[in-house]
């Protein structure tokens, strides 16, 4: 799994569900249910903005990071709706989600806004973790390789000297909400492509091979272990799946 060059990471993201009252017994049945032994595996969760507050309560003391799922590139000002860096840092936040393909959808994200969210992330001492991934449409047309690398190359354009403190999680359109997963093999010939993008971007080099690249995509506790052992899988951003804190823990032990 991951070659054993780096650490995997499970990533959860909530999307729009759950309540205060859910959130906190769903962090509570993860920290008591967490294995101590799956110390190697880190993880993170990503609730919606109300639920911040109780989430970053509820995993205090934990080695269990918690992150936004959005944020705007602006340090502050008028836009309603929107959130700051800045904000999620104080709500408890180390991580953020940047150009998930919902808010590529639903908001029309374009890959240079993705681009100013992943620096303004890094502005405020967060980790971005960049999504990306191509529609069914694009796959079938033979460009899923063509659309990978205009993406990356837009999201790392405005970051100073490409730092290497962000992540990748591709995330195959068609993949996600059909129950549809991508199999092991063309997980992996995507993140090895990717890799490779980025051992050859300036700024980055040598350092891609430390990088973690997330499978986002329908991943379940039965799907879980075939991508995971993958040379280039370093973990999953799980949606519908995080929601029952069995299933989610069941992919962390199978991530180890």
């Amino acid at each position: 799994m991951s070659g054993g060059r780096r650490r995997p990471l499970v990533a959860g993201n909530w999307k729009m569900n759950l309540l205060q009252a859910e959130a906190a017994v769903w962090c509570r049945a993860l920290r008591s249910d967490l294995p101590t032994s799956k110390a190697a595996v880190g993880v993170a969760v990503f609730p919606s903005f109300p639920l911040l507050p109780v989430v970053a309560r509820e995993l205090t003391g934990s080695s269990i990071a918690v992150g936004g799922q959005d944020l705007h590139p602006a340090e502050k000002g008028a836009h309603t709706g929107d959130v700051s860096g800045a904000q999620l840092a104080d709500a408890g936040c180390t991580w953020v989600l940047c150009g998930h393909s919902e808010r590529r959808r639903d908001h029309g994200e374009s890959d240079e806004l993705v681009g100013r969210k992943a620096a303004a992330a890094l502005r405020h001492g967060l980790t971005p973790l960049i999504c990306l991934g191509e529609t069914r449409d694009e796959r079938q047309a033979g460009r899923t390789f063509e659309v990978l690398e205009r993406q990356l190359r837009a999201a790392l354009a405005p970051l100073d000297s490409r730092p290497v403190g962000f992540a990748l999680a591709y995330e195959p359109v068609w993949a996600i909400g059909t129950g549809e997963t991508a199999t092991p093999e063309i997980a992996q010939e995507a993140h090895a492509f990717l890799r490779r993008l980025l051992a050859g971007l300036e700024g980055v080099g040598p350092a891609a091979e430390g990088l973690s690249l997330l499978y986002g995509g329908s991943v379940t506790p039965d799907s879980a272990p075939g991508l995971i052992a993958q040379a280039d899988i370093d973990g999953f951003l799980v949606g519908g799946a995080s929601l029952d804190p069995r299933n989610f823990l069941a992919i962390i032990r199978g991530s180890g």
